[in-house]
């Protein structure tokens, strides 16, 4: 029989994956900036989405990565899409298929959510094509 998980190991996987994802330095800037108002909710993100949902097996992280960019925009959330455009490159998404995924919320999600998705990504590559 396997021991639940803890609230810590949930924590301590979630920041592993969301590091791994996001890159060492973005999360270590988000979470440098907390309020102590805002800290509960960055925990409870980093544990609940980071531990326990991007960790399961049932997905690889290319397929979550193109899932974000699509509900990302339907819901959009333009700051939120900037940085997983970055975790989707890191995770092996190409820039042809983040386009494709971006076409496929125009259809689903509107025009306007889709272009603006489309701004961003653009300002994103051409941001990571110079580093």
């Amino acid at each position: 029989m396997t021991q639940p998980t803890t609230h810590t190991d949930s924590y301590e996987n979630g920041l592993g994956m969301r590091k791994r994802v996001m890159g060492d330095a973005y999360v270590e800037r988000t979470l440098g900036q907390v309020s102590e108002f805002s800290r509960p909710a960055q925990e409870l993100v980093t544990e609940f989405a980071w531990g326990q949902i991007w960790n399961r097996p049932g997905l690889d992280l290319r397929t979550r990565s193109m899932l974000n960019l699509a509900m990302l925009t339907a819901l959009n959330r333009p700051h939120e899409l900037s940085g997983h455009i970055r975790g989707a490159l890191t995770n092996g998404v190409t820039e042809q298929e983040i386009q494709e995924v971006l076409l496929q919320t125009m259809a689903y999600c509107g025009a306007p959510a889709a272009l603006e998705s489309f701004r961003i990504a653009e300002a994103v590559l051409d941001e990571t094509r110079h580093r």
